[in-house]
């Protein structure tokens, strides 16, 4: 075996992993000498392995179980000589190798994992036919819709089961084609039945606009293709996890009825943010795509931390998100039985009462070195003796953190969480819902696999960083013999420039760096809906990144880009000035009134459409002129025309006016409709004056969200998070103008969705998307709403104007 780190990051380099994963690897107490043995046991402890077969052995060292781990040897020999050749034939082996409890019989191994079978091309092309004529009213009915599920059920084809994934995809997709030809527009329903315009732009005068291919967006043919291929698609099925008892499974599948059934556990102790909307789509929808069940659970076992704000936060952000729990239960409505189980695990001698400080048990674990870990001197006292301490403790007989309840696991293994994990501590909180009843409360590693238990939880699916707790849940659920749910974990969501941890935002809202948890700068739930993130758009964004099993971080851009091609589809488009400045058609009389009819959308007639006056006074962005012209400039000029959005003729800067400091305050301008109608290179977006029409909407304020923090990794600032926060992360806009549209788009969206603000979202032409703010002064709405509007900047567009 290897002496230190460095040799064990060697070793793992020879199986293909890159430096990186090579030495986060080795620091995993759990894994490092799994995999360190099982490349020994390969055979590759001195030569270099082929890539796919190192990838294999990865596998094999991070699923193997216990029950498995005494063939490991012969598992890790059947993959370096290719006779197991993909993860599907790997998980085979480990389920075979779990039930074995002798030798290993080679020619029942080589049947159950698939060895030496070939599936050819031809024999797929057949299965898939078959598999399309039985299925060919659903096919044509639902069309592309329908082929996340036809994919799923192709896999379970029994004479498929050796065959590449890969081949069996594309053979599918190849035969549909066949049978109903490509996708069109009918394969591209959205919500609300609406149709993504083909070709459409931003106005009918050709406005240049973003031109970047939109993202995949969760049309219904991708909705579960998360939970139908890929990692969770190798999931078991309810009733395939094995037992300490086999009675424990028959009682749970009675009381099932075999449904899928998983769960949602916060801990109500802050907002959730845009990586719990993963963990509740994962959790939701796989129960979902099964036809099963999942609960809402609270883990409210620490009372210190609890507040009544976050359990109606929680609750109403799933619902936001678009999900209903099959039951809201709390870890706190088991405390009692928790506590009866916690007096079992002491008769059984598999706990202990403990009166050592956490400094001292941290010495015991090894220290910060990692050194030799001892076990407590009260490790083996008699039991009688801890049910005694344990019984004080909770009569409140002990002070906070004098005497806890520790079980009695593995000190000398190398998983950190089997090192004699608290069970319960002594707490003198009172507890938002059972009040004074309790000063002893149960932790995190004690209480979560048995609520999972109590519930018949199938799949208890988390993210990585509790990969090594599954042993250790385990562990705990057959000490006391009670039903054991399969725990699965997955890859995080994590973005770039932003921070996550609780405390670390807690730390920008008291020191005023942020204003409040909903600050749109920030990525919780609350700051993402404010800032007028579509939950659509959260949850396609989520599944389209699927689930691993391998940490990665996302680019801001990607999220965004994908927000806004969804709001390119959904929302309206108006006209906003965000930097205005006077413009004077001097040929016009001061009368003049013209109104030209809008669409709310171009080539979507479902979005309706509005009238917009037009006069002698209309107002432009600042960015779109300039005194000075240049050959790669379009827009105005002194001397140069441009078009306007939806005006049949273009307009021509005459003239500028400027106040005594040299500042342009208003330009003069002809209103080109007595001359030739000359095409203009590039059109811009603008509001008239009109006392008619109470034109244009005067905006209290614009918000502009830049990122939060400078670097992508804020934490690595060598001064410290809030070291790297960016000055310009907010720019608010004081005396923007919108068009008279606004205020329908207004009624429309309250109306639907009352006191919702930020449901009333559309894009400003040439300048982004926008959603109306919570602070926005609109408490009486038969009031004129002139200066009382406060958006918020959504995405911006990424301009591509000269």
């Amino acid at each position: 075996m290897a002496d230190n780190n460095n040799e064990l990051i060697t070793l793992f380099q020879k199986i293909g992993l890159t430096e990186q994963r090579a030495k986060d690897t080795a620091k995993n107490k759990k894994l490092a000498p799994t995999l360190e043995s099982t490349i020994i046991e390969a055979g590759f402890i001195q030569n270099v392995c082929d890539k796919s077969v190192g990838a294999l052995l990865y596998t094999l060292a991070s699923t193997v179980n216990k029950d498995a781990s005494q063939h490991l040897g012969y598992l890790a020999r059947a993959i370096s000589n290719n006779k197991l050749k993909s993860s599907d034939q790997v998980a085979a082996a480990i389920k075979f190798a779990e039930n074995s409890k002798e030798e290993i019989n080679e020619e029942e191994f080589n049947k159950a994992c698939g060895i030496g079978i070939v599936v050819s091309h031809e024999q797929i092309a057949t299965s898939i036919a078959a598999h399309l004529e039985t299925n060919r009213d659903i096919l044509i009915k639902e069309r592309y819709k329908s082929l996340g599920s036809l994919l799923a059920k192709a896999k379970q084809i029994p004479e498929l089961r050796w065959a590449n994934g890969v081949d069996i995809k594309n053979e599918l997709e190849k035969q549909v084609i066949t049978i109903i030809g490509p996708k069109d527009e009918r394969d591209l329903v959205v919500k609300g039945g609406k149709k993504k315009d083909k070709g459409s732009t931003t106005n009918n005068q050709k406005e240049k606009r973003e031109t970047t291919p939109l993202s995949p967006l969760p049309d219904e043919s991708k909705k579960n293709s998360m939970f139908l291929e890929g990692e969770l698609s190798k999931l078991h099925k309810p009733g395939g996890n094995k037992q300490i008892k086999p009675e424990l499974m028959e009682k749970h599948l009675k009381e099932t009825g075999g449904k899928v059934i998983t769960r949602f556990p916060p801990e109500p102790n802050g907002y959730l943010h845009i990586g719990h909307a993963k963990a509740i789509n994962v959790n939701f929808g796989y129960a979902k795509a099964h036809n099963g069940l999942c609960y809402l659970r609270y883990d409210d076992t620490n009372p210190e931390a609890e507040e009544e704000r976050y359990f109606t936060s929680i609750k109403q952000t799933i619902e936001w998100l678009g999900f209903t729990p099959y039951k809201i239960t709390y870890s706190s409505d088991y405390f009692d039985k928790l506590y009866d189980l916690a007096i079992e695990l002491i008769k059984r001698d598999k706990a202990y009462a403990c009166s050592c400080t956490p400094e001292e048990m941290h010495e015991m674990r090894g220290g910060d070195d990692g050194g030799e870990r001892k076990e407590c001197i009260h490790r083996n006292r008699p039991i009688e003796e801890s049910l005694i301490e344990f019984q004080k403790m909770k009569e409140g007989r002990y002070k906070e953190g004098e005497v806890t309840l520790r079980m009695k696991m593995d000190m000398q293994s190398g998983n950190p969480q089997f090192w004699d994990l608290v069970a319960y501590r002594v707490l003198y909180t009172p507890h938002h819902r059972t009040g004074d009843k309790w000063c002893i409360y149960p932790t995190y590693d004690y209480t979560h696999c048995l609520c999972d238990s109590f519930e018949n939880i199938t799949h208890s699916l988390c993210t990585l960083e509790f990969r090594m707790s599954r042993e250790s849940y385990y562990w705990l659920c057959d000490a006391v013999e009670v039903y054991k749910p399969v725990q699965f974990e997955y890859n995080r969501l994590n973005i770039y420039n932003t921070i996550m941890s609780k405390r670390k935002i807690a730390k920008l809202v008291n020191d005023d760096h942020v204003k409040g948890w909903d600050d749109p700068r920030l990525y919780t739930l609350p700051a993402l809906r404010r800032r007028g993130i579509p939950p659509e758009a959260i949850n396609g964004f989520v599944q389209d990144l699927g689930v691993t099993t391998s940490n990665s971080t996302i680019q801001v851009s990607r999220f965004e880009k994908y927000v806004r091609d969804y709001l390119d589809l959904h929302v309206p488009r108006l006209m906003i000035i965000v930097n205005p400045i006077k413009i004077v058609l001097e040929n016009l009389p001061d009368d003049y009134l013209e109104e030209f009819v809008v669409p709310f959308k171009p080539k979507d007639s479902a979005m309706g459409e509005h009238k917009v006056p037009f006069g002698k006074i209309i107002y432009i962005d600042r960015s779109d002129f300039r005194e000075h012209d240049s050959p790669d400039y379009f827009r105005l000029v002194v001397g140069k025309s441009v078009g306007l959005l939806h005006v049949p003729y273009s307009i021509t800067c005459i003239g500028v006016k400027k106040d005594h400091k040299g500042n342009i305050i208003q330009l003069s301008c002809r209103y080109e409709n007595e001359s030739d109608k000359k095409k203009p290179k590039t059109h811009i977006q603008w509001v008239a004056e009109s006392i008619k029409h109470d034109s244009p909407i005067r905006l209290h304020e614009i918000r502009i969200y830049n990122n939060l923090f400078i670097s992508e990794n804020p934490t690595a600032h060598p001064n410290g998070f809030l070291a790297d926060i960016n000055p310009n992360s907010l720019e608010i806009a004081s005396n923007s103008l919108a068009e008279i549209g606004l205020l329908e788009i207004f009624s429309r969206a309250l109306k639907k969705s009352k006191n919702e603000f930020e449901s009333v979202r559309f894009q400003a032409v040439r300048v982004g998307y926008f959603c109306l703010d919570k602070d926005s002064n609109l408490d009486d709405p038969s009031s004129n709403w002139q200066d009382k509007i406060v958006l918020n900047e959504i995405v911006s567009l990424k301009s591509l104007y000269k």
